[in-house]
């Protein structure tokens, strides 16, 4: 089931979205969704709610809907996001929060839909690529989605997630990366990094959604820059 969320303090806003996004829907013949409605910031904060895509007004009481966006990402989570405001100048604020979409009031039917049309194949991406990592005589499948970065000690390789866990194994970070999606970069010869959580790179560092960062060797962070550009153009297009 996908559950969707939509923050607005003007109910008038978020019946709209909601009507649209039901009208969608129901035009692609899907009937296994959820839509949770708050009114500020703070209340889907406190919800702690694990949505597919956030609908998010920009112009709320504190925290604004940027605030909690940046909230939210720091917290790790990984919801699309899409931005609803009267407001254009604020667009290039939202590619701070990795936006998947930026609508502005009234809505556009038409937009709104492109708009949707990217979110679910974008969530269907997610959810359908996956590596299995064996650890003994056991195995574990982790969806590329998960996965922030790998790194290399030694013989282990140590698989750090977005919820904060790790994962190690034996193995080799070529090997490991051949198994990987075009998302993943290799920053670094004992990192590899998912440009899904990237939000820049900076005095051979590159910054983590998730906080702190994994370093970038010198030869590599103008390779860097253009693969997260080209990423960030694929991932809008």
């Amino acid at each position: 089931m996908l559950h969707f969320a939509i923050c607005d303090d003007e109910p008038l806003m978020v019946q709209e979205i909601a009507d649209c996004l039901s009208a969608y829907m129901e035009e692609k013949r899907i009937s296994s969704y959820q839509i949770s409605r708050f009114s500020s910031g703070g209340a889907l904060l406190e919800s702690g709610g694990d949505f597919d895509l956030i609908f998010l007004d920009i112009q709320m009481e504190k925290p604004d809907g940027m605030e909690t966006a940046g909230i939210l990402r720091r917290q790790g989570n990984r919801s699309l996001l899409v931005f609803v405001t009267v407001l254009r100048e604020c667009v290039f604020d939202a590619f701070e929060t990795e936006a998947c979409g930026y609508l502005l009031k009234p809505l556009d039917h038409e937009r709104f839909a492109r708009t949707m049309d990217r979110a679910l194949a974008s969530l269907k991406r997610r959810a359908a690529k996956s590596v299995m990592v064996r650890q003994g005589a056991s195995c574990e499948v982790i969806p590329l989605s998960q996965i922030v970065y790998c790194e290399v000690q030694g013989r282990k390789l140590y698989i750090h997630l977005d919820s904060g866990g790790i994962i190690d194994c034996y193995g080799r970070l070529d090997e490991f990366s051949r198994r990987v999606d075009g998302r993943f970069f290799r920053c670094h010869r004992s990192y590899l990094v998912n440009l899904d959580h990237v939000r820049g790179s900076r005095a051979g560092q590159a910054a983590l959604s998730q906080g702190g960062s994994v370093p970038v060797s010198r030869l590599r962070e103008s390779d860097l820059t253009k693969a997260l550009l080209q990423h960030m153009k694929e991932r809008d297009s």
